[in-house]
């Protein structure tokens, strides 16, 4: 029997450990580097030394690689996709130990001389010494660690069944290495005669509240959508002000709305989804003066759990023909007692009929080269290019003002859901059993994973042609931005989150939980995928 490198929680620790002090923060020269590091060290193991076309990179965008590595046993057909990914959050938060996050092991003996500078709950842990603490310790390099750990021993012993190790960038901002991998997965099921049978996902699992020690797995991913707003005002002198009307003024009306809007929280299998949430508002203009704010903009947050594009959209133009509504009345009654006519109502349309009516006007080229010169903005990112350019439009068509421009802005997360399928409602019952009678752990099931995952790529159930509101309402679509919607419906297969335990990811006391990580969650995973293994053989007859 070949001797296991990472077969032992020791062994897992240190190659923990030695992943996480890969640097690779999103979009840094680290996260680019990432993919070869990785690949290289799945190179150490016999099996793709020995099939090298199997472990292969794949290029995503600026540089950026994302892995798989497939494990084919020459009897199955079933497969589980293993997905992870490797970009992490920055680390100002750590100050002056900055130079330790990525240092799990030196970082928590040196936390220990500045046990009191942490809060209560996670001075506590570092004390107790069950955690390891830093950043990606929890989100989500331990994930992927899992993955290499358990790929090399079905390697090693020859399981019957495939196993498909996914690990991507760009998780934390665009998710541009799932969205980029989802064709490859096609290509390798069409390639290798492959059977989706499983998308099992390790982020970490996260407590429901303070000092919560239950395991979690979760049987599907929330989604998230961003809608968002162009307000164009008409400009005036400050001692003028009610020459015009300012787009500050405009938006409050519609933020006050948006923000903890119970129209656009949703409730599903006894969770619901958090409350919308401003996430950016600000003026357009780059400097100072006096002449009034005419042009604004802000960013929504919006949870999904059963609702897409097109059902968001709709109720966003019903709050915002409330909102203008609102504004109309109040800034009219304003005019009345001040003697002053207005200067029009505001009115609310859609980015894509702002598109449509500039094309009437300019035509279509007109509209391309002002995305084109958008896009050169190399320092915009996907938010700001889709409202300048809504902004772009609109300056050149202001017989539409003032105005509310609705449209979406990246990045948008289908929800997904498997809660009722046979395959993993066995699984989770299988982690739910072992959990307990080998751990002592009590293990619950949640239906929405609430941390945001890349599971949104895969497994996409939209009958309709609801996603085609969000292609026509987000300016960056089919440039900087896409979402390979239809060839997401071609890999159907359920969803599950099964990952380590851990807290406060994105904080400078992310850590994650020793035992859960190396000992538990490995074992459970593994003994998991062997009883999926066993079923195949039993249905299949296939023999190793």
């Amino acid at each position: 029997m070949t001797q296991l490198r990472w077969g032992t929680p020791d062994a897992l620790r240190r190659l923990l450990c030695e992943v996480v002090s890969w640097k690779s923060m999103t979009l840094t020269e680290g996260e680019r580097k990432f993919s070869f590091k990785v690949t290289a060290k799945l190179k150490e193991l016999t099996y793709f030394r020995e099939n090298p076309d199997y472990l292969r990179l794949h290029d995503t965008d600026f540089g950026r690689c994302f892995v798989t590595a497939l494990y084919k046993h020459p009897d199955a057909t079933e497969t589980i996709v293993l997905i992870s990914h490797f970009d992490t959050v920055n680390t100002e938060e750590y100050g002056d130990l900055q130079e330790y996050a990525h240092l799990p092991e030196e970082l928590t003996k040196l936390l220990h001389s500045r046990a009191d500078e942490l809060p209560e709950e996670a001075r506590q842990d570092l004390l107790s010494g069950e955690f390891l603490f830093g950043r990606g310790t929890m989100d989500m390099k331990m994930g992927l660690v899992m993955h290499m750990g358990l790929i090399e021993k079905a390697t090693v012993e020859h399981w019957p069944i495939n196993l498909i190790l996914l690990t991507v960038p760009d998780e934390e901002v665009n998710s541009s290495g799932m969205r980029a991998a989802v064709q490859k997965l096609i290509e390798l099921k069409e390639k290798h005669q492959l059977t989706y049978k499983l998308f099992l996902n390790g982020e970490p699992v996260f407590t429901q509240e303070p000092g919560d020690r239950n395991y979690y797995v979760y049987s599907g991913s929330i989604g998230k959508i961003m809608p968002a707003a162009l307000f164009y005002g008409k400009e005036t002198h400050v001692g003028e002000p009610l020459s015009g009307i300012t787009a500050p003024y405009i938006a409050s009306f519609l933020t006050q709305r948006m923000e903890w809007s119970m129209a656009l929280q949703e409730t599903d299998k006894g969770e619901e989804t958090p409350l919308p949430v401003t996430l950016q508002q600000k003026d357009l203009r780059l400097e100072y003066s006096a002449q009034t704010p005419y042009r604004s903009s802000a960013l929504y947050n919006v949870f999904l759990m059963k609702r897409n594009a097109e059902e968001i959209m709709n109720i966003f133009e019903k709050v915002a023909q409330s909102a203008a509504h609102a504004c109309n009345k109040a800034y009219k009654e304003i005019c009345k007692e001040r003697n002053v006519s207005p200067v029009g109502e505001v009115r609310v349309l859609r980015y894509e009929e702002l598109e449509k009516h500039a094309i009437r006007k300019f035509g279509a080229d007109f509209v391309a080269d002002i995305k084109d010169l958008v896009q050169k903005k190399a320092e915009w990112d996907d938010r700001e290019k889709s409202i300048r350019i809504a902004d772009s439009l609109i300056i050149n068509c202001q017989e539409l003002t003032p105005a509310i421009v609705l449209l979406y802005a990246p990045p948008y997360y289908p929800a997904v859901n498997s809660s009722e399928d046979k395959l993993v409602a066995e699984c989770i019952e299988y982690v739910k059993q072992q959990g307990f009678e080998k751990f002592g752990l009590p293990v619950n099931q949640v239906h929405y994973f609430n941390g945001i995952s890349d599971l949104s790529y895969v497994n996409y159930q939209d009958a309709g042609d609801g996603w085609i509101v969000f292609k026509e309402n987000t300016p960056v679509w089919g440039s900087s931005y896409s979402i390979p919607f239809d060839e997401m419906t071609q890999l159907q297969a359920p969803v599950l989150n099964v990952g380590p335990f851990g807290k406060d990811a994105h904080k400078r006391t992310e850590r994650l939980h020793i035992k859960s990580a190396f000992e538990e969650v490995p074992a459970l995973v593994e003994g998991m995928v062997k009883m999926l293994a066993k079923k195949h053989l039993m249905v299949s007859g296939a023999t190793r």
